[in-house]
């Protein structure tokens, strides 16, 4: 029987000369291009989208954006801070027709409306806007008390570090204490002054004055 290399020697005309070679050699030459022919391809590993572990996430950016920028998220706004308190409105006291009022407390404000026979106001770092008022006659006791009127036919003052301001005269002015401070922008016609730096200014004429003290100021 005719082996396989005598068969493959005749089919591409080798000489009879080789074919001894080959009959050593064959199985190999032959076995080389079979294995070749039955090959098998692994396929490699295929890539994902998942990152490996330990890699950090590629940043993205927003493709609407124009060149060379990227896209950011904005902050939500911070919430409006609450609007401050506004500060009350004077305590308002009427005096009706000819009636009398008191205001007394400390560190307040005052608004006195009306025709008052007499206002009477105590206490200490008070504020009495009587501008609006008709006041016959005005009582004053305390300290660090600042009073406006628009005019009275009297005013008695009792303490220290007080301010009266009136728009006309004052018939009579009466100061007993310290360093308190009244201006009449007409005359006042009589004053009285016992203590030590007062000061009465009045824009008209001072009638009789009588003063008991040192440091006082009446022109």
């Amino acid at each position: 029987m005719r082996t396989l290399t005598e068969i493959a020697a005749d089919a591409y005309g080798v000489p009879m000369r080789l074919r001894h070679v080959l009959a050593v050699f064959g199985v190999a030459a032959i076995t080389v291009p079979l294995a070749g022919c039955n090959s098998i391809t692994i396929p490699g590993p295929v890539a994902t989208g998942v990152p490996s572990v330990g890699e950090s996430p590629r940043a993205t950016t927003d493709s609407s954006a124009g060149p060379g920028s990227t896209a950011s998220t904005a902050s939500p706004p911070s919430p409006a801070s609450p609007a401050s308190d506004s500060p009350t409105d004077a305590e308002t006291r009427d005096c009706s027709d000819g009636g009398s009022q008191t205001v007394s407390g400390t560190a307040q404000t005052f608004r006195v409306i009306g025709t008052c026979t007499e206002l009477v106001v105590s206490g200490s770092r008070l504020t009495v806007d009587a501008s609006a008022a008709m006041i016959g006659t005005l009582r004053v006791s305390g300290d660090g008390i600042r009073a406006d009127i628009a005019g009275a036919d009297e005013v008695v003052v009792q303490g220290d570090d007080g301010t009266v301001k009136s728009a006309a005269s004052i018939g009579r002015l009466e100061i007993s204490g310290d360093r308190t401070v009244t201006e009449a922008a007409s005359g006042i016609p009589a004053v009285v002054v016992r203590g030590d730096d007062n000061v009465v200014r009045s824009g008209g004429r001072v009638g009789s004055a009588v003063v008991e003290g040192s440091g006082n100021t009446i022109r």
